[in-house]
């Protein structure tokens, strides 16, 4: 067996909360890119699963989390932990701890005291960061008061088909961006109602809301901003239908909406709950001409997709089409902590209450316009 997992002194020890099943969970993927050096600026050196290591251990996906495990203690000398209070102090007074929070999104607030309390000094947190507003503001003034920084993992801000049709635009005056989310539901009553009992949060705080944080962190957008919303009626639906669990819930399937802003900026949103696998950045003109579109995946993240599927058989796709972002999200954030960098176009604290303010605000508002 290896030695145990150490920091160098340009690398930020990190410890992954929340690792889940290997090759559904989304902190199984972050540990792999870690541990295969994509983020050369951070070592994994523990991995807190409550979980796999409690009451899941000989549950559907244990016995794959223990073999994972093992082999990762054995081949990398990551440490295992059920808890953030069972992880050892920091290994000198140097050290700059990374805390990564890839768990339940009602466990962060509880989480992120615990991982301040561990003596990190950067938590990243998974989108929306908590459930609710009220509860980001006072996670905010927590991390404030502690000297610690939170960055979210919206990974959409550092994504190629975003940043490239933001500089097209840039250099067109007048023009028009839309940012176009699409899933690959079934459009029947029966897995749009499992998927609106499974997210229950709404469409807007869930899928679209990595739309919403682009807006806030590019597009000036907040609540105090907004001058007016325009809804595309013919395009947006919004349906109630029962869950696997009988119960009825009322989400949109489908949204289009134009924001302007007190500021003078336009941006407009699409989110597609079976629209398909391909998202999208499109620049129109004054007119409404499309003028550029880049796609997610494009043709070298397809190639890349072929590869990660050989690797990685069975894994949840969308790992794939997002993981040159998820590389990029993380290895700026664990430079931030091991180094002081800025953390260039990241997600703060800030961009997610504006993003989930910005949710509340619009449901009602558009749920009432298209009733």
């Amino acid at each position: 067996m290896v030695e145990l997992a150490t920091p160098s002194e340009n690398q930020a020890e990190v410890i992954l909360i929340g690792c889940g099943c290997p090759l559904r969970g989304m902190g199984w993927y972050h540990a792999v890119q870690m541990l295969g050096n994509e983020c050369p600026s951070a070592k994994l050196c523990h991995i807190v699963e409550p979980w796999f290591l409690g009451g899941g251990a000989d549950g559907p996906g244990g016995p794959e989390f223990a073999e994972f495990q093992a082999k990762t203690t054995e081949e990398h000398g990551v440490q295992y932990h059920k808890s953030l209070s069972d992880v050892p102090p920091k290994p000198s007074s140097s050290t700059k701890r990374l805390a990564l929070i890839s768990g339940r999104t009602v466990d962060n607030p509880r989480l992120l005291s615990e991982a301040i309390s561990a003596g990190c000094s950067v938590v990243y947190l998974e989108k929306p960061g908590a459930p609710t507003v009220e509860q980001l503001r006072e996670m905010k003034l927590e991390a404030s008061d502690a000297n610690v920084q939170i960055c979210m993992g919206y990974n959409k801000n550092v994504c190629k088909y975003v940043r490239k049709a933001r500089e097209f635009a840039a250099q067109i005056p007048g023009s028009h961006v839309t940012f176009v989310s699409n899933n690959t539901y079934e459009p029947t009553a029966e897995s749009l109602g499992e998927c609106f009992e499974r997210n229950a949060e709404g469409m807007l705080k869930n899928m679209a809301i990595h739309e919403l944080a682009l807006l806030a962190s590019f597009y000036d957008v907040t609540v105090d901003n907004i001058a007016s919303v325009v809804v595309d009626k013919e395009f947006s639906s919004c349906q109630t239908l029962k869950g696997p669990s009988g119960k009825e819930w009322t989400d949109f399937d489908k949204v289009k909406f134009t924001i302007k802003t007190k500021t003078g900026k336009e941006v407009s949103v699409q989110a597609d709950r079976c629209g398909g696998d391909t998202s999208y950045a499109m620049v129109s003109d004054e007119d409404g001409k499309e003028l550029f579109r880049h796609s997610m995946p494009d043709e070298e993240d397809r190639a890349n997709v072929a590869v990660l599927e050989a690797k990685y058989p069975g894994a949840m796709p969308y790992f794939f089409s997002q993981d040159p972002d998820y590389v990029t999200v993380k290895e700026r954030v664990a430079k931030l902590c091991a180094t002081g960098e800025e953390a260039k176009d990241i997600a703060t604290i800030d961009i997610a209450i504006a993003a989930l303010s910005v949710a509340e605000y619009l449901t009602p508002l558009m749920k009432e316009e298209l009733a």
